[in-house]
């Protein structure tokens, strides 16, 4: 199905739906890189994902779900297919007693700051980290001591006949999720929050920012950290033991503030990145023997 009328179809299709064709990937991921995706469609319902997702399988395309992009490195060549994006459109929160229930497109931040405003205490840990909610139950984001398993009540999804679903046991592990590897899509999750003060609540938010500012290269184009936590040690440790902070590939390097990240100075490309990370990785391995899994998801 070319292009173009793949697109017609679709809005032919879906009237309401949100739809973009040859969509820069690089203006919807943190590290700023990535081709076009041949057509970016944005849904703005459960019902209407549900049904896209449908549609799309029962013709063959190839669908690849996105949150906010600060977890992906794309190719340059850009995405074949349909880039499904879960963002503004797909991001309503509402509390419900000491619980949010929200969507998955909803960023962390402003589901951390819904969570203050309303005077629950749990989410302090989240507001920093860069993604969406999606996302980050997928990968059990965590920072500071705070996971996303320690808030997340109910998971609701798409499970694998398109029909939505609910589960209190999203089988979560260091960075992981059941829903990383079934092919189940998030739709959004139900957290258990405590009541506190808001005012504690947001200093310990600013707190915890000051932290992040403090030690990550914020100011740089990055997908955060870029390999997961090894069994033991830790791994921007031994990247900068291997003396490699700093290292570059093109306008790829390895941050000298924070040796965990791999920063985009201004021109890096999807080859830039992936060869410096497998510099990285032989590297460390060769002076700790140690393999570092990435945390980033490639596309």
């Amino acid at each position: 199905m070319m292009q173009s009328a793949l697109a017609n179809d679709l809005r032919r299709a879906f009237p309401a739906l949100a739809l973009r064709e040859n969509e820069p990937m690089k203006a919807h991921c943190s590290f700023r890189i990535g081709g076009p995706a041949d057509v970016f469609a944005e849904p703005g319902s459960a019902e209407e994902l549900r049904a896209l997702c449908g549609y799309l399988r029962a013709h063959g395309v190839a669908a690849t779900v996105i949150g906010n992009g600060t977890n992906l490195l794309v190719h340059d060549e850009g995405i074949r297919g349909v880039v499904v994006h879960l963002g503004e459109r797909f991001a309503a929160i509402r509390r419900e007693g000491d619980t949010l229930i929200a969507d998955a497109g909803v960023t962390l931040a402003r589901l951390a700051t819904a969570a203050k405003d309303a005077q629950l205490a749990g989410l302090e840990f989240a507001h920093g980290i860069p993604g969406s909610l999606g996302g980050a139950v997928m990968m059990n984001a965590g920072a500071y001591g705070g996971e996303m398993k320690d808030v997340v009540a109910f998971v609701r999804y798409l499970n694998a006949d398109g029909e939505i679903a609910e589960t209190a046991e999203p089988g979560f592990g260091y960075r992981h999720s059941r829903f990383a590897d079934s092919g189940e899509l998030i739709l959004g999750a139900t957290v258990h929050l405590v009541p506190d003060d808001g005012a504690a609540i947001h200093a310990r938010m600013m707190e915890l920012w000051a932290k992040r500012s403090a030690s990550q290269p914020l100011d740089r184009p990055s997908a955060g950290s870029t390999f997961k936590r090894p069994a033991t040690g830790y791994a921007a440790a031994m990247i900068d033991g291997a003396g490699l902070k700093g290292a570059r590939v093109g306008g790829a390097q390895v941050s000298e503030k924070h040796a965990g990240f791999v920063i985009n100075t201004g021109d890096a490309t999807f080859a830039d990145v992936t060869a410096l990370m497998a510099r990285i990785q032989e590297t460390v391995q060769a002076k700790y023997g140690v393999w570092l899994e990435p945390e980033v998801r490639i596309l």
